[in-house]
Formats: structure tokens, sequence, C-alpha cells
């Protein structure tokens, strides 16, 4: 499975797809619009009249495309992932993927970066704020980035998908919650924390699949 058909089986949350430009800015400020009040006031204070405002369109407008606040924040989601798995791809098409060190460096970086810099990303990660299944009804939200993330680095490593998957999915499983750790102990997230935690995904990963 590669990392575009990962990312793009998960539920769509829309009512319909823009078809006409116009309708697909719209979309587009609307979520801007919820990213920036995920910021401000979080999850539970968001409300669709809030998102159209900011957005500065109808309420009406909205439920065209979407049915209710957690359909937004599914599609802002879902537009994350697809711009943290694109960044990846673009750094590990640039890196010798030979070297895990790099590897791990760019895919925590990448992470990291979005977490500091993207409107509304520190406030709901990949979802599991909202709903552990947010991104995929039949998937987690960590299964969803295991399988991109397993498509992608077997494109690049050569490893079969049958021997990366359990290893890769263990790296995200335990840097998803070091890294949630180190945001709890600074806002930017705690230097020591995510130095460690490098040190702990090169060092499991290299053990599996050499340096």
């Amino acid at each position: 499975m590669s990392e575009n058909q990962s990312v793009t089986q998960a539920a769509t949350p829309l009512r319909r797809q823009p078809v006409q430009q116009r309708s697909a800015r719209r979309v587009e400020r609307m979520l801007d619009a919820s990213a920036e009040l995920l910021d401000e006031i979080g999850y539970e204070g968001l409300t669709t009249t809030l998102i159209a405002k900011r957005a500065g369109v109808a309420v009406g407008s909205l439920y065209q495309f979407f049915p209710d606040k957690r359909a937004v924040v599914q599609a802002l989601t879902q537009r994350n992932l697809e711009r943290f798995i694109a960044a990846v791809n673009e750094r590990l098409s640039s890196l010798d993927p030979r070297h895990w060190w790099d590897v791990v460096d760019s895919l925590l970086d990448i992470y990291l970066t979005m977490h500091r810099q993207v409107p509304g990303f520190s406030t709901v990660h990949f979802g599991d704020v909202v709903d552990l299944q947010l991104l995929d009804e039949g998937r987690t939200n960590n299964r969803v980035i295991i399988d991109a993330l397993t498509g992608l680095l077997t494109a690049h490593v050569n490893v079969p998908p049958e021997e990366a998957t359990l290893p890769i999915s263990i790296a995200v499983e335990a840097a998803d919650g070091l890294l949630k750790y180190a945001f709890r102990l600074d806002p930017q997230g705690d230097q020591a924390v995510i130095d460690e935690t490098k040190a702990l995904i090169k060092g499991y990963l290299a053990g599996k699949f050499g340096e």
C-alpha cells in the first residue's frame, strides 16, 4: 500500500466535494478558521457558528460541506496528515535511507515543526483529542500514520513491508507517547526528552534493520 493510498482511503468528512475553485477556497477558509479557533478556545469550545463567522461565510454555507464541527476538524486533520506525509516523502528523497539516524531525525523534526508552527496542530495532533479513529473509521489514527509511513519507508529502504510494519508500529507508538510527554513539560517541547526520544527510536530501528 502506498502512502497516498493509506491517506486517501481514510473516510472523507465532506458531505460533498467542492467542484468549483471558489467553493474549494471557501472550504480552505473554513479549515483555516477552525485551526485558529482550536488554538484559541480548544475543541470543546469550537462551534460551527464560530467557524463560519471566522471564515467569513454563512453557517448554511458551512453545512453544505460539513455536517458538524467534528467533520470540519476531521478534514483539517486529514489535511495536516497529507502535508506531513508529503514533507516526509520529500525529505526521504534527499536522504541516504540506509542511515536510520537521518531518517528518524527527519521524521521527528517535521512533526515537531508542525506542532510548533501549524495552527491547530498542537491542539488535536492527528486526531486523538477528538476520537482515536478520527481519520478512518476502520483504523486508529496512529494506524493510519503507520500504514502511510510503512509505504513511504519501504519505497526508500530495502525492507519488505511485512517485516517493516511491526517495528514501525512500535516506533510510532513509542514516539507518540514520548513526544506528548515532551510537550506536557514544555509548550515548545522539552529538548532533553526530544533528544532521548530520537536516540531511543534510532537505536531500536537500527537494531532491527541495521545502521
